[in-house]
């Protein structure tokens, strides 16, 4: 596979690797300023995006690259009604590695069968979001140390959510993790998941509607947001938005060393109040998505930075 489009193509030693050069990026900079140094990345969003974007775009720059690309689908060729296929080929002459977002499942895995030039999967519609997994497991490792031994809560839309399916399948293979799964009925995990990646390989999980109820056995908490965009009902997104919201006195019977991660953005389902919490770890989360992905760059492009 030219590129990543899916967390599980990457071994456990090889995310270990990715999280090593990551916190050496973290502590050691400049070592790092002019790794890309005449090398371009293409960011191709054909979905809207704040941070995944903008974190791709700093990562290159602070690895002394340069960047080229559009931001939404009606800036580009695919308006006209380009392929897909199409314009990574093209893309892929100006270009030495591309992050591609976009609303159809699988468009990312067409480009790289296509693109003469690493793609990375920067989000397909409801299915897969690798980097931003990587971004979770490098937040898990710095917070807590370790990725086995953990109960993990996943709470709010596990039905269309695609960071959950992703940070579920990278989990299940370490030791002695159990899934927390709180979601409303309509918005349960779907059932490959449940099928294919808990049941087939034997994971402990269980599926709650109470979030109350299962904080206080959680290691980590994962908030996701109800996502407007994946209904085809308006009524019912209005209906199921505001399912579970986060709030401090929710956090009483957490444990002092709880983790509470959101992708972001957020809407409403984690009070503001809660940011004050030093148990609230979402904008370290989205500080160290630029780290990570700063890491996977110099990985796909075959660069390797002296350890001295």
């Amino acid at each position: 596979m030219n590129g990543l489009i899916d967390i599980m193509q990457l071994r456990t030693d090889e995310i270990d690797a990715l999280i090593k050069t990551a916190n050496d990026i973290i502590g050691n900079p400049q070592k790092y300023a002019q790794a890309c140094a005449g090398k371009k990345l293409a960011t191709l969003f054909f979905e809207p995006s704040t941070r995944t974007r903008l974190s791709f775009e700093a990562a290159m720059y602070e690895l002394g690259g340069h960047v080229l690309g559009f931001s939404e689908a009606a800036s580009s060729s695919s308006s006209k009604g380009e392929s897909v296929a199409d314009t990574v080929t093209v893309v892929g002459y100006y270009a030495d590695i591309i992050a591609m977002r976009h609303p159809k499942e699988g468009a990312p895995l067409v480009a790289a069968m296509k693109s003469s030039v690493p793609v990375i999967n920067a989000g397909d519609g409801g299915h897969n979001h690798p980097t931003q997994t990587l971004t979770d497991l490098l937040t898990i490792q710095r917070e807590k140390g370790r990725f086995d031994h953990l109960t993990v809560g996943l709470c709010g839309d596990l039905k269309f959510g695609r960071t959950v399916h992703s940070l579920i399948s990278a989990l299940s293979r370490y030791e002695k993790v159990k899934f927390v799964l709180i979601s409303p009925e309509e918005l349960v995990i779907p059932d490959y998941v449940r099928q294919e990646v808990l049941q087939k390989n034997n994971i402990d999980f269980v599926e709650t509607r109470d979030l109350e109820a299962a904080m206080p056995e959680l290691d980590i908490l994962y908030m996701t947001r109800v996502q407007r965009e994946r209904f085809f009902n308006e009524a019912d997104y209005i209906r199921l938005k505001d399912s579970y919201v986060l709030t401090v006195p929710k956090l009483q019977s957490a444990k002092s060393d709880l983790c509470v991660m959101h992708p972001l953005p957020r809407v409403n389902e984690i009070a503001v109040d809660v940011d004050d919490d030093p148990r609230a770890c979402y904008f370290k989360q989205a500080q160290n998505g630029k780290y990570i992905r700063m890491a996977l760059i110099l990985k796909l492009l075959g660069i390797e930075v002296d350890a001295q």
